[in-house]
């Protein structure tokens, strides 16, 4: 049996400092665990978000020089952020200041609220897909150029000239993980363009359903459906005691029925039967969502208590 890859997974926008992740990181690192992955968002989602947003892209910077080992990511970069050259580049610039660890996701953004608090643009849904499916061609298009060759570009929203397409990531190319639950066009871009496929947050029956949706559009595609990585993201909320357990709910703001329900929660043999739940459906890796960025002994006991459980 393949063992299970986890990652932790943050969400800087609910409140935390760069040196809050930093300690995250490094005990990501120090406990074993595969990758540190945090999101793309400039507002909080039902809390203050104190002191407030941390930039994606500046934050796996920095960690990139801070650590040796994980590999670094984001889950998911919006391409309403950044124009796909801007973002190329600096994808490119932390694969290089990693040695070759870090990963793109990269979404169509869905939070209103954040782009009209900065000043981002935010169109419709249609457009917003249309110019993600830019991006994925614009970003590949650079990094694959071959060096001394220049890149070209007309889309219905983006166009590249004589792009000189520098520079280049460490790695040939950046893994690039594409999400959601979408019917159609999810399954149609991460058959095109990812190396992962990823659902955030839903049953194992939704995961299953879209991990088969995904694995037909890449059939189509000329691709094999194990091309891909088969990945889910869950919140985790774990407990040596059940006192412990619900000591971390509270913590976090949420119900224990509804974390053992939707999470990975709730004792350590239950959060084993969950993750293993989801590798009978056909995912390889789990991302673990830590919500309270102050408890590393939480990691500590994922580590410790259900990873070796996991192959």
């Amino acid at each position: 049996m393949e063992a299970m890859d986890l990652r932790i997974f943050t969400e800087p926008q609910q409140g935390a400092t760069y040196d809050d992740l930093l300690a995250v990181a490094r005990a990501t690192e120090d406990l074993g665990f595969d990758a540190f992955f945090r999101s793309d968002h400039y507002v909080a989602m039902n809390s203050a978000g104190l002191p407030g947003p941390t930039d994606a892209w500046l934050t796996l910077a920095a960690l990139a020089t801070a650590t040796e080992r994980i590999r670094l990511g984001t889950l998911v970069t919006s391409a309403t952020f950044r124009h796909p050259g801007q973002l190329a580049i600096q994808v490119a610039q932390v694969d290089q200041m990693s040695r070759g660890r870090v990963e793109l996701g990269l979404g169509a953004g869905w939070f209103a609220e954040e782009h009209a608090a900065y000043g981002i643009p935010f169109p419709p849904l249609g457009e917003r897909f249309d110019r993600l499916e830019e991006n994925f061609a614009i970003v590949t298009g650079l990094w694959g150029t071959p060096e001394g060759e220049t890149f070209d570009y007309a889309g219905k929203h983006f166009t590249i000239e004589n792009s000189p397409a520098l520079p280049k990531p460490t790695q040939p190319r950046p893994p690039l993980i594409v999400g959601g639950t979408g019917p159609t066009r999810t399954p149609a871009l991460a058959a095109a363009y990812a190396d992962e496929f990823n659902v955030p947050f839903v049953s194992e029956a939704t995961a299953a359903q879209m991990y088969e949706r995904v694995g037909d559009a890449c059939e189509k595609a000329g691709r094999r459906r194990t091309d891909l990585v088969y990945s889910a993201a869950l919140v985790l909320c774990v407990g040596r005691t059940e006192e412990e357990f619900v000591r971390r709910a509270a913590a976090i703001g949420r119900e224990p029925a509804e974390l053992r329900e939707n999470g990975v929660a709730g004792t350590v043999e239950e959060a084993i039967a969950k993750i293993e739940s989801f590798r009978a459906i056909g995912a390889s890796r789990v991302y673990l969502q830590m919500l309270d960025l102050a408890d590393l002994d939480h990691l500590e006991l994922v580590a410790s208590a259900i990873a070796p459980h996991l192959g």
